[in-house]
C-alpha cells in the first residue's frame, strides 16, 4: 500500500501503537520489501527522540501523565525530520537527536534524502494532535495490554531487573499513559489501515484508505 504513494516528497510513514504492539517488528519487515520496489527506506524510532531524562521524570518516576506527556520532543521530531520530509521541505535531516541509554545528545551528520524515499517511523504516541497532520500514512498496531504486557515482561526483564519489577513499572507507568493517549487522541479512528496483532503469527490488517491498491 505504502509504495503506491506518489508525492514529490518523501512519504512519512507512522507506525504507531502502544508498547509491546509489534511496531518494531512491522517496520522493520517492511524495509526489504520496499526496497524492492524501488523505494530507498530511511528507518527512524521515536526511541531517538526522547527528551532528557530529568524532563521526562519531572513528574515522578511513576507517572502516566509524565510518560504520555513529557517523554519526547516532538517539536524537534517535526523540525529535524518531518517537515524537511514534507511539503516544500528541503529533503535535508536527521533520524535522531538524542540517545536515551546515555541521556545525551546523538552527533549526526544531515542527510539528504532522495525524492522517493519512505520513511518508516515506529514508536509511541505518534498520532497525538500535534503530530498527526506530519504524516502521509499512517498505520496503528493494535493489540490487548493484556498480549501486550506479557510480551514486554519478557523483553524488558534485564532492563528493569525481572519480569515483575518490568510488569510492575508497565501497570503503574507506561499502560496507564498510553490509555491515556488512547482516549484524547483516538489514534486507531485516524488511522489509514489498522493491523489486529494479538497473535503475533497471523495478524489481520484492515486499509481504510480506498485511493490505494
Amino acid at each position: 500500500m505504502i509504495h503506491a504513494l506518489e508525492f514529490q516528497h518523501p512519504i512519512r510513514a507512522a507506525i504507531d501503537g502502544i508498547d509491546g504492539a509489534g511496531k518494531t517488528w512491522l517496520a522493520d519487515e517492511l524495509v526489504e520489501p520496499l526496497r524492492a520496489l524501488g523505494r530507498p527506506v530511511i528507518r527512524a524510532s521515536i526511541d531517538g527522540f526522547h527528551r532528557p531524562r530529568s524532563e521526562r521524570y519531572r513528574r515522578g518516576e511513576a507517572s502516566p501523565e509524565g510518560y504520555y506527556r513529557d517523554s519526547f520532543d516532538n517539536a524537534a521530531l517535526t523540525s529535524a525530520l518531518l517537515k524537511p520530509l514534507g511539503p516544500n521541505g528541503d529533503r535535508r535531516f536527521r533520524s535522531a537527536i538524542f540517545d536515551y541509554r546515555s541521556d545525551g545528545s546523538v552527533s549526526q551528520c544531515v542527510r539528504t534524502a532522495d525524492r522517493r524515499a519512505v520513511l518508516l517511523f515506529d514508536g509511541v504516541f505518534l498520532l497525538r494532535p500535534e503530530l498527526e497532520q506530519f504524516w502521509d500514512f499512517k498505520v496503528f498496531v493494535k493489540t490487548s495490554f493484556a498480549s501486550a504486557l506479557e510480551r514486554v515482561m519478557i523483553r524488558d526483564a534485564s532492563m528493569f531487573g525481572s519480569r515483575d519489577a518490568a510488569r510492575d513499572r508497565y501497570l503503574t507507568r507506561y499502560q496507564p499513559g498510553q490509555r491515556l493517549y488512547l482516549a484524547e487522541s483516538m489514534p486507531e479512528q485516524s488511522a489509514d489501515a489498522v493491523i489486529i496483532n494479538d497473535d503475533l503469527a497471523r495478524p489481520r490488517l484492515t486499509c481504510r484508505r480506498n485511493d490505494l491498491p
